[in-house]
């Protein structure tokens, strides 16, 4: 039977962690810079808390390594074509923009580059994007008069801008899908920063533990016996930017828009009525079940909810829902390693790190993953 919520790192919630020990050296070569084909034919590192063991696969393998009546919960969130060119009005300086949040259909936050000399009350022209008829030329008069302005610089080093026109919609023909700036490759397909299963558009990262699945692996699990089930968490920087202070309780964890829709809070029920494992596929999936689980009581079933989250898990949090997790290998400092290592306790994600440099495993959004049980 299920065997309700999950603890790690006694010592841990005793004496706060420092974020300088979520540090770690690894060679460049293995950030990777381009998706590997097919999906499916990443490496997986299963890590086996309860034995402290370590194994080397395949992520083909994964409907084998799971359990009839496993249930998956896999964010399915689409990234959004979130990065955008402008120029400087009057002065025709390049900037580059990469909308992070929408406080209404004209009001986003964005980060500039540069940035540093944009100042309220700037005024941007959008251009189309570089590639596209009209974006071949950089020095391109605005589209269609679109503009922005300038209303103020964020706490997390951004700016919020006001458009003249709502930009979602327009995005497919002026934006492209960003990278993270570690990939230097430029990517041949935009679908390949995409799950197979993407279907609400809100992210401006890819839900990455989700890119190693295939039609084929899905089939697989389903003749397996294993459940799938979607929640929704529209990533912004929050996600993955590092934490600037030393002492993580001091980090401020914005918020992101998340869902979890009835079928899915009802198939968790069910699963674990019937002592069938849950098992969330990557950090943002975490996030949303943990979000869920906050209110959860003895005895209570998990509610259907949408809105926000702000949920910084870290070491010394009470797992209340996730019972095992699929993720990628996560970059130092950053809240997904802390949360990650809150499911493993750190001294079994260091030595699963160590092994992963040590075997050449491949790192980051296009890199390999594990299996955490």
């Amino acid at each position: 039977m299920y065997r309700g919520r999950h603890r790690t790192g006694s010592r841990e919630r005793q004496q706060a962690l420092r974020t300088s020990e979520f540090d770690y050296e690894l060679p460049r070569e293995l950030i990777a810079q381009t998706p590997i084909e097919p999906r499916d034919a990443s490496r997986l590192l299963v890590v086996d808390r309860a034995h402290r063991r370590l194994e080397h696969r395949q992520f083909s393998d994964l409907a084998n390594l799971l359990c009839p009546g496993d249930l998956l919960v896999a964010n399915e969130s689409r990234v959004i074509p979130a990065r955008l060119f402008a120029r400087k009005v009057p002065t025709g300086g390049a900037v580059e923009m990469l909308l992070l949040k929408q406080h209404s259909p004209l009001m986003w936050e964005v980060l500039l580059k540069p940035g540093r000399r944009v100042k309220p009350g700037a005024r941007l022209a959008i251009g189309s994007a570089p590639g596209s008829s009209e974006g071949t030329n950089r020095s391109q008069l605005p589209v269609d008069g679109v503009f922005a302005e300038v209303i103020s610089k964020t706490e997390a080093g951004g700016r919020l801008l006001e458009f003249s026109v709502p930009i979602k919609p327009m995005l497919s023909e002026l934006g492209i899908v960003p990278l993270p700036p570690y990939i230097r490759t430029p990517l041949q397909d935009p679908e390949r920063y995409q799950t197979i299963y993407s279907r609400t558009s809100g992210s401006v990262a890819a839900p990455t533990a989700g890119l190693h699945f295939t039609d084929r692996l899905l089939a697989g699990l389903g003749e397996r016996g294993v459940h799938v089930a979607f929640v929704t968490l529209h990533v912004s920087m929050d996600t993955f930017r590092p934490v600037q202070e030393e002492n993580i309780e001091q980090h401020d964890m914005h918020s992101e828009y998340c869902q979890l829709p009835m079928e899915t809070s009802v198939a968790i029920n069910r699963a674990r009525l019937e002592g069938r494992r849950v098992i969330a596929v990557g950090t943002t999936s975490v996030r949303v079940l943990e979000t869920a689980g906050m209110r959860l009581h003895a005895g209570e079933e998990l509610l259907a909810f949408s809105g926000r989250t702000n949920l910084f898990v870290r070491p010394g949090h009470e797992f209340r829902v996730v019972q095992a997790m699929i993720t990628n290998f996560h970059l130092p400092r950053s809240t997904l390693l802390m949360l990650v290592t809150a499911f493993t306790g750190k001294d079994l994600l260091d030595r699963s790190y160590e092994e992963a440099i040590r075997e050449r495993y491949r790192f980051y959004s296009f890199g390999d993953a594990m299996l955490i049980v």
